[in-house]
């Protein structure tokens, strides 16, 4: 049977190759659109899956040049769908699949972008989110230390990854504060990490930092206090698929990992999935991942993140075809090419056949103190056992490695946010409760394991 042509295109962010690749490919003829270079690890699903590659790294392709490049990329294979999974090149292959007449994010996807577009969207629909004020210069953040509550929380208004976050304490740390969020921006720009399309150079948002608590939801302490629930959007109609926790942040808002399925009762999983519909609704967008994310306040109520109109990064797509045996990148690709998705017919709240989650590693422990010892990554002489529970599987995503083999591990930097990551474990265990007892194994164990192995090579 002949399968439809679709175009992939590649930038840095979301789900590993290794895990999209042979899910589109199972729906139809790849050909992958490469803007940035796919990493070594994700070479041996290109080569298994894609009927072509266009290089188009050396390219610097931006803006209208970027989506007229994808518009001609398609043509070229005949394509019947496009599609991204980079947050970067969101923008650029939406533009390009409106002027190629197939489906996509739509004319609203900007919203989904700009943290500064949501943030009025949501106030405006009456969906809470937490106060807000632009920075673009020094004196905008001052202003904005007035209008809020502090202390405040700036970070780029184009950004992921918790790249460029700095908390801005007291107001003598304003002028530092500016220049530390946008050098960090810089460095995200320089390492392929920021936005493709909208000309964005500093566009700041300064927000207030929400008071959360998970104790009127959940007591287990191991769980953070914010949430995403993963879905799609399909022609205009929403459709949650589940709920992922998260482990505790690092100081101030650096992602350790997550842990799947939710570990809430079934009528608050219902609560959050009103919420994420009332969110993803009011952003106006058309077929697409999506990935919302909000925290959990006092009094069972709820302050919302973010909205992308993309499946979250790394592993969650893994975690969530491991757990409840839906196929979140087989689903968008078929929709992508106009066809049924077959999706559940509401949001998922079961416990799933297993759990799975993922564990970022930082030089940092569970409790955010940073490693006493620089050992160098030497991710195949690890001792993995160690790290996981008898019943558990454990490995390191190769296509989610940044460090190469050799180099030391770098201290712990708040403001790199996803920059500090070396690498990412991917884990799944029998049930909720050893997840979760091996996540925190893998945090607090790791700078002992690694140091073990960068010994083990220098003997």
């Amino acid at each position: 049977m002949t399968r439809p042509p679709i175009l992939l295109v590649y930038a840095r962010g979301g789900p590993p190759l290794s895990d999209v690749l042979p899910r589109v490919a199972a729906h139809a003829e790849v050909h992958l659109l490469a803007i940035s270079a796919p990493p070594a690890g994700g070479g041996a699903a290109i080569a298994a899956h894609c009927a072509s590659v266009l290089d188009a790294t050396g390219d610097g392709l931006a803006g209208e040049a970027l989506a007229g490049r994808i518009v001609e990329a398609a043509r070229s294979v005949r394509a019947q769908g496009v599609l991204t999974f980079s947050e970067f090149a969101l923008i650029a292959t939406t533009v390009a699949a409106e002027r190629l007449g197939l489906p996509g994010p739509g004319g609203e996807v900007i919203k989904a972008r700009s943290k500064r577009l949501m943030r009025r969207t949501w106030a405006e629909a009456g969906v809470p989110v937490p106060g807000f004020h632009p920075v673009d210069s020094v004196e905008d953040l001052r202003l904005a230390w007035t209008l809020l509550a502090p202390p405040v929380l700036l970070k780029t208004a184009w950004g992921a990854g918790s790249i460029g976050q700095v908390v801005v304490e007291r107001p003598e740390d304003i002028p530092s504060a500016y220049a530390r969020a946008r050098a960090a921006s810089e460095k995200a720009r320089q390492a392929n990490m920021a936005e493709l399309y909208v000309a964005e150079p500093g566009e700041l948002i300064a927000e207030e930092i929400i008071v959360s608590s998970r104790s009127s939801w959940h007591d287990d302490a191991r769980y953070a206090d914010y949430l995403s629930v993963e879905g799609l959007v399909v022609e205009g109609t929403y459709h949650p698929v589940c709920i992922t926790e998260r482990l505790p942040t690092l100081r101030p808002f650096v992602e350790r990992g997550n842990l799947a399925p939710s570990v809430l009762p079934e009528p608050l999983q219902r609560e959050i999935e009103r919420v994420s519909v009332q969110a993803v609704n009011a952003l106006g967008l058309g077929t697409c991942g999506t990935h919302t994310e909000m925290k959990l306040l006092p009094g069972r109520r709820v302050c919302l993140l973010e909205t992308a109109a993309r499946f979250g990064g790394h592993l969650l797509t893994r975690q969530v075809e491991a757990i409840h045996g839906v196929d979140l990148v087989g689903a968008l690709t078929m929709a992508s090419l106009g066809n049924n998705p077959g999706l559940p017919k509401q949001m998922i709240t079961g416990p799933g056949r297993r759990a799975a989650g993922s564990v970022n590693m930082i030089a940092a422990d569970s409790l955010g103190v940073p490693w006493r010892s620089t050992p160098t990554f030497e991710p195949t002489h690890l001792d993995l056992r160690s790290l996981v529970s008898p019943g558990s599987h454990i490995e390191i995503v190769p296509d989610l490695t940044s460090l190469p083999p050799g180099t030391p591990m770098a201290s712990f930097d708040p403001p790199r946010g996803s920059l500090n990551l070396a690498g990412v474990f991917y884990i799944e265990s029998p049930d909720s409760r050893t997840l979760a007892h091996d996540a925190y194994t893998i945090l607090n164990q790791l700078e002992t394991a690694m140091t073990a192995a960068s010994t083990s090579t220098s003997a």
